[in-house]
């Protein structure tokens, strides 16, 4: 009977907590439900659910206004469209009107312009008429200038003529002149050479002559001073010095012998040092090449480009920088190893050994491209092998090579065990080497008999083995390489190869410089021996030549033969005969030559005469023959200006006559044209505007003159149209305007509502600690309550006994009284912070002790007392005798209930109303 009266909302924001609750509370809440339960307390969370409300109430109208600003951008269109068919009604009449009057500007316009055109004809004859004078004067000039030039050219061609017949004259008697000299010059030359020859016949005799005398004399002094003695004694010398030349000679043989032997000795040693010198070379070359691919397998261990040499990743920066500033026309791609990968590993050097140079060649689209390439090879790769450059238009196809290619149930070809991304290098490598009619055969033996049977397969050129051979239909070559180089798969074991394969190398290095060395020392050793033989040989020989001079003096001073002395008298007689006779010979071959020589000058200098004579009269001419050549220049010169001249008065008389045609056409035309117009319009019209801008003006309008009535429907049903959509055009962008205020002023509302919301929220939280805090210390307890507003979490710390001592627990290990009495207070500190104008507490004592009991009801009592403008009610099992007298306080106690009674004495509401 106590609810009814004040007629309050039973859904009060304050949770009345049961006994079963207020014992489960603490223990089975939450943090979260605890900071629900205070929301839900003071409010927040109706607050907090309406704003959430708003907003998306917010957010729902914002997206219906955008659709029908769609809508209404329709609505627009329809507007202007309804707009443009009203107001075309009243305008069709006026563009009728107009197109007469244009029709009209029309044809005085090209009345106009047909005027203009002849203006300026007029002046343009008549200019040229003027200049047709100049014109006739030139031409008269060039003409007088011709004859003139012809003229003078004439006159020197006369002179010319006459020099050229003196000289005519002249040239018979210098030809005999000339064959005269000669003549005596070969007479001179005759008898010079036969004076010669005579000094040289008395010179021999001479020389014979003193010789014979001289031999004459020795044989008989030699004769008088030998005897026999010294005869014998001579030859005994000779006989010894015989034998010592015999045992020199002998040694001298054994020497050459020895000379021979180490001279082949040393020839051989030295030719197995060029060998062995040739292969150290190609050894430390191949030890070198070694060293780089293994220097770059060991970069390519993080740039796999480097596997194709040390320069390879330069050139393909200066190939991509070439390419950013535009110096191709299409990127070139390569290096081509680069592009492919093998699907099977033990096939990597079979493709190696069939692409060979290939590996490393780059891909352009272009002869231009080309040039570009070359020209940065030429700077990365100036001198040596350079990689090659295969020119084939790029396409994003790969060829179809299905009726050409290979297709062997067991074995692939290089095309199919190749992965080729980009089909601008597949392309290339079917253009350049056939890759899709070469297999790729394992073993051997099998290819052999694969491609050397009597039935090779189709289509097939060539294979190659898992080793790299190379297998014909006729033929078989062994791979040079061993180990493939660009295509391996494991970097690592192929680093691990190259290091043994360098080690190996190395150590054949070694013994090859070892063996060198040695056969240095050899060498060294022979041509010792050599020279030391050689010394002695020479030696030998001097000997030898001495002992044989000596042998020879002896034998000539020896007893000459019988020499008959008369015999040689008589032939010194005959040689001074000779000589007296050659004396006599050589005197008038020197008369006869000083005569030719006379002669010959005497012939010089006719011959000099005649022809500085000619000379004179030719250099007379040289003159004559320049300005022959300049006259004739002129003459020419001025032709060619006499007939320019002709042919310009030529044409401009035609432009003349041309003019003169174009205007009696343009007159006549102006005539034709003015009749038209004064039957288009009679007046004559002051039209400033061009025939072509009219023209273009009366075309567009007769357009749209054609459009719209075309497009033209009922005039009542079109302005009715127009009228209603203005009006819905006018109202609906009121709605929108004003609703877009709104949607503004709202969002504005909201955010000073939620700040205000939020300051709220912290001043209600600090004030629920702080209650609850005063309500703990009137028991001597101490307490801590955090809120975390982020997480919407609510913890309690409770600490019975003295706050500054003891340390604060969580509320599940308080005793019974003690979560009680901690329930209390912080039901009371919620009481402090809510609005709603009655409280009640239900069995709030059931687990206290006395004491809590008393603090607790105390509590109560004094906040009830402060709070008289609230009802407090307070439901306990517990007697209420203890409480002080007060009329503020009124106590109800119900009747035991009947412990037998089994139903409750409930009937129906009619039944009672009827009692």
């Amino acid at each position: 009977m106590m609810l009814p009266p004040p007629c309050f909302n039973v859904d009060n924001p304050v949770s009345i907590l049961t006994q079963e609750m207020s014992k489960h509370f603490l223990h089975s809440k939450g943090e979260g439900d605890k900071y629900k339960f205070f929301m839900k307390a003071t409010q927040l969370e109706q607050m907090k659910e309406d704003y959430a409300y708003i907003i998306k109430t917010k957010t729902d109208t914002q997206h219906k206004l955008d659709k029908q600003d769609e809508i209404f951008e329709d609505l627009k269109r329809q507007y202007n469209e309804k707009e443009d068919r009203y107001k075309s009604l009243s305008s069709l009449d006026e563009m009728k009107n107009k197109l007469e009057e244009l029709k009209h500007q029309m044809a005085w316009a090209m009345v106009f312009e047909i005027e203009k055109q002849i203006q300026p004809l007029k002046d343009r004859i008549q200019t040229e008429e003027g200049n047709t004078v100049k014109y006739d004067m030139k031409v008269t000039e060039w003409k007088d200038k011709v004859a003139e030039e012809e003229k003078t050219y004439k006159e020197i061609c006369n002179q010319l003529e006459n020099i050229t017949a003196k000289v005519h004259v002249l040239q018979p008697q210098g030809t005999k002149l000339k064959e005269d000299e000669n003549t005596k010059r070969k007479a001179y030359k005759a008898a010079e050479t036969n004076l010669f020859r005579s000094k040289h016949n008395l010179k021999l005799l001479d020389r014979d002559r003193e010789q014979l005398e001289k031999h004459t004399q020795e044989l008989r002094h030699s004769i008088s001073q030998i005897s026999e003695a010294d005869r014998t004694e001579k030859l005994r010398k000779i006989e010894k010095l015989g034998e010592s030349l015999a045992a020199l000679k002998d040694k001298d043989a054994t020497l050459n012998q020895q000379n021979d032997l180490y001279q082949q000795a040393i020839y051989k040693y030295k030719e197995e040092h060029t060998k062995i010198r040739h292969e150290q070379e190609e050894l430390c070359r191949t030890t070198d090449d070694k060293l780089r691919q293994l220097n770059s397998l060991k970069s390519s261990r993080t740039d796999r480009i480097k596997r194709f040499g040390e320069k390879m990743p330069a050139f393909l920066a200066a190939i991509n920088e070439a390419h950013r500033k535009g110096h191709f026309v299409k990127k070139p791609i390569g290096p081509i190893g680069s592009c492919i990968r093998v699907k099977d590993p033990d096939l990597s050097l079979a493709v190696e050994c069939c692409l060979k140079s290939y590996m490393l060649a780059f891909c352009c689209d272009n002869y231009k491209d080309e040039k570009v390439l070359q020209s940065l090879m030429s700077k990365f790769y100036p001198q040596g092998r350079r990689p090659l450059i295969l020119v084939s238009e790029f396409g994003n196809q790969l060829y179809n090579t299905s009726i050409r290619a290979v297709n062997h149930p067991q074995f692939p070809s290089v095309l199919q065990v190749l992965e080729i991304n980009d089909p601008v290098v597949a392309n290339c490598l079917i253009d350049v080497r056939g890759i899709e009619t070469v297999l790729l055969i394992k073993d051997s033996t099998v290819a052999r008999d694969v491609m050397q049977a009597k039935n090779p397969p189709k289509n097939c050129r060539e294979a190659f083995t898992r080793d790299g051979d190379q297998v014909f239909t006729n033929r078989y070559y062994s791979a040079e390489q061993t180990r493939a180089q660009y295509l391996s798969g494991d970097v690592e074991a192929e680093i691990r190869h190259l290091e043994n394969e360098v080690e190996n190398w190395k150590a054949k290095l070694r013994k090859y410089q070892e063996r060198l060395h040695s056969v240095d020392e050899d060498i060294k050793q022979n041509e010792k021996l050599l020279s030391k033989t050689r010394e002695s040989s020479r030696h030998n020989k001097e000997n030898i030549r001495r002992l044989e001079l000596e042998i020879a003096d002896l034998q000539v001073a020896e007893e000459p033969q019988s020499t008959d002395i008369f015999a040689l008298e008589e032939e010194y007689q005959d040689i001074c005969k000779k000589i007296e006779t050659s004396k006599q010979d050589t005197e008038k071959n020197k008369l006869i030559m000083e005569k030719c020589l006379e002669e010959l000058k005497e012939a010089e200098h006719k011959y000099r005469e005649h022809k500085d004579q000619i000379n004179t009269i030719t250099d007379e001419a040289e003159p004559l023959k320049e300005d022959l050549s300049k006259s004739d220049h002129e003459v020419e010169k001025s032709k060619h200006h006499r007939k320019h001249y002709e042919d310009k008065r030529k044409v401009h008389l035609d432009v003349i006559r041309r003019l003169k045609e174009d205007l009696a056409n343009r007159e006549n035309e102006l005539k034709e044209s003015v009749a038209q117009a004064q039957q288009i319009h009679a007046g004559r019209l002051e039209v400033r505007r061009s025939a072509k801008s009219l023209d273009t003006e009366i075309s567009r309008l007769r357009e749209k003159i054609n459009t719209e009535q075309q497009h033209q429907g009922n005039r009542e049903e079109i302005i009715r149209q127009y009228h209603e959509v203005v009006e819905k055009y006018k109202h609906i962008s009121m709605q929108m305007k004003n609703l877009k205020k709104f949607m503004v002023l709202l969002g504005k509302i909201m955010s000073d509502r939620h700040k205000a919301y939020v300051k709220l929220r912290t001043y209600l939280s600090l004030r629920c600690k702080y209650y609850f805090d005063c309500l703990l210390l009137q028991r001597g307890y101490s307490g801590k309550m955090t809120f975390d507003h982020k997480t919407e979490a609510l913890s309690i710390a409770v600490q019975p006994g003295d706050g500054d001592k003891a340390a604060l627990n969580d509320m599940r290990s308080l005793s019974g009284g003690e979560r009680s009495f901690s329930t209390v207070c912080f039901v009371l500190s919620l009481w402090g912070i809510a609005e709603s104008p009655f409280r009640c507490l239900d069995e709030f004592d059931v687990y206290m002790d006395m004491v809590n009991r008393r603090i607790s009801m105390d509590m109560m009592l004094k906040i009830a007392d402060s709070q008289r403008y609230r009802q407090f009610i307070f439901l306990t099992p517990q007697s209420m005798s203890s409480l002080p007298v007060s009329n503020l306080i009124r106590i109800l106690r119900m009747r035991d209930p009947d412990r037998g009674q089994t139903t409750l004495p409930y009937q129906r509401r009619n039944q009672e109303e009827e009692e």
